[in-house]
């Protein structure tokens, strides 16, 4: 009787190596952006989202308050705490360790599309396009 164990043991194996390149592509978890402010990535349903954990710093400098929404389009928004805010939403898989969806960006109040990108398991990058104008930042993992 002819045996097929190593035939099949190298299916398992090039499974379990491509299962584990899927699985490196996981954003989830708390990211520090370059400005200091911490960002929470999420599941969300059948997508991925991000919150504000953590405002760049305690208080705004123009204020002297807690951070708020002040710049959301919306005036009965402008006084929520920042902390809570969706800044990525209904962010879907678009390719490997790609997902795109939608950027709020807090500085401006703009909602934008925009992409995360698994940059490796310690670093992602959150970009955003308006206009035919694209830019974006690097945040490093924290947990």
């Amino acid at each position: 009787m002819k045996s097929y164990w190593p035939c099949g043991a190298a299916v398992v194996a090039l499974f379990t190596i491509v299962g584990a390149g899927t699985a490196l592509a996981d954003p989830r978890g708390l990211w520090l952006a370059q400005d200091g402010a911490k960002v929470r990535v999420a599941a969300c349903g059948g997508a991925l989202c991000a919150i504000i954990a953590t405002p760049k710093s305690r208080v705004d400098p123009e204020t002297g308050q807690p951070w708020t929404d002040k710049h959301n389009p919306d005036p009965a928004r402008r006084n929520r705490p920042l902390v809570g805010v969706a800044v990525l939403s209904s962010m879907v898989p678009d390719g490997q360790a790609k997902w795109s969806g939608q950027l709020y960006n807090v500085d401006s109040g703009q909602s934008y599309s925009g992409r995360l990108r698994e940059i490796d398991g310690r670093t992602i990058r959150i970009e955003g396009c308006v206009l035919g104008i694209c830019g974006g930042q690097n945040l490093s993992r924290i947990e």
